[in-house]
């Protein structure tokens, strides 16, 4: 136990002695948090809207102001042609084009139907679909109010009547992005940090040529092991207890669940990514390949994890992959307790996947170390 110990001290020593090791613990996972949470939104605003009003009514100029009162959509000019627009829409100057046809308003009086023409630059498609929703949003709510200021006064009974819905949001009643992606965003943090921090440091003993020393000295290769990974162990903690403070103070983040339980998990999530920092620096001379092997799977972990894209929405194929994906495993774990205040017992399918998982990946690093004395 001493001997692990002293490898143990040896190795907070060096990381505090490490000039370069210090910013990537200190600064970038503060960097991470505060950008991140902030960028990965898929709420788009200040949308480039121009139209063409063939009209020229009261009600076609009703509908344009309907987009000007959006805080979504910035009305920035009229075009006398759909080939002006459409020039402008190449150019990148407009992302929508909404045409109001002749007889806009005649047409509506008349209880005909009348069609409008958008059109969206859809090079990013997603950011397309979430356009046309709330053009379509904006539409049916001028159509239905058009409709009862169009009626004659004298005919109150044949007011068109219409359902609405009164959605209940459960989990995030605001609907604020922010706290859907904070969690994933405190997943990342952790994972991030401590998987290249351990897979450097031990091939960093390689290539100062210690790790031949400590090979052929009489201490044994689980106390090597404990003492070498037992440190980064614990900078996922602090890590994670910075990015919960940050994800309160400043997104205000709900934490409704046990703040206990997020750190039973932590602490056997942090195992399978320090048996994959050791695993994958057994097979590399430079911590420039183990930077490079590392991002490699965090980056496929990180696109299949339902952080950005719901895993449902996946091809069967890949949902089937995401079974083997640990960060999948966290960040579900981080969004059902924090924001549904989920509790052990609703963990437990996945905290029994990830226990596994620390078990075969640790055993192929255990394994795979060669250690000669």
């Amino acid at each position: 136990m001493n001997t692990i110990l002293y490898i143990i001290q040896k190795e907070f020593k060096q990381i505090f002695r490490n000039k370069g090791m210090l910013p990537i613990i200190s600064i970038l996972p503060l960097l991470q948090l505060l950008i991140l949470s902030n960028a990965a939104t898929f709420e788009i605003k200040n949308i480039t809207f121009s139209y063409i009003d063939k009209d020229q009514t009261s009600l076609s100029r009703a509908l344009i102001e309907k987009f000007d009162a959006s805080t979504y959509f910035h009305v920035i000019t009229d075009f006398p042609s759909i080939k002006d627009a459409s020039a402008a829409m190449a150019k990148g100057d407009v992302d929508v084009i909404l045409e109001i046809p002749r007889f806009f308003e005649r047409d509506l009086s008349n209880q005909k139907d009348t069609d409008l023409s958008v059109t969206i630059n859809a090079i990013d498609g997603a950011a397309a679909g979430v356009q046309s929703s709330y053009i379509n949003q904006i539409v049916k709510d001028f159509d239905k109010n058009a409709k009862v200021l169009l009626l004659p006064p004298s005919d109150p009974i044949n007011i068109p009547k219409s359902i609405e819905s009164i959605p209940s949001s459960w989990f995030n009643i605001t609907l604020d992005y922010k706290t859907f992606m904070v969690p994933g965003i405190l997943v990342l943090l952790v994972t991030m940090i401590t998987l290249f921090l351990s897979g450097m440091n031990i091939v960093r003993e390689k290539e100062i040529g210690t790790l031949e020393q400590m090979n052929v000295t009489p201490i044994k290769k689980y106390q090597f092991i404990i003492g070498k990974l037992f440190p980064f162990w614990i900078i996922g903690f602090i890590l994670l207890t910075i990015g919960l403070i940050i994800a309160k103070i400043v997104f205000d983040t709900p934490m409704i669940g046990s703040l206990w339980l997020i750190y039973f998990y932590t602490a056997i999530y942090l195992l399978v990514i320090l048996g994959m920092g050791l695993y994958i620096s057994n097979f590399t001379d430079t911590q420039q390949q183990a930077m490079f092997i590392a991002w490699f799977f965090v980056v496929i972990f990180i696109l299949m994890s339902g952080l950005f894209t719901p895993i449902e929405s996946m091809p069967y194929w890949a949902q089937i992959l995401t079974e083997f994906n640990p960060i999948k495993y966290f960040v579900e774990i981080m969004r059902m307790v924090m924001l549904k205040g989920s509790g052990f017992v609703d963990i437990i399918p996945l905290l029994v996947k990830t226990i596994v998982y620390a078990i075969i990946m640790n055993g192929l690093a255990v394994w795979s170390y060669k250690k000669t004395n």
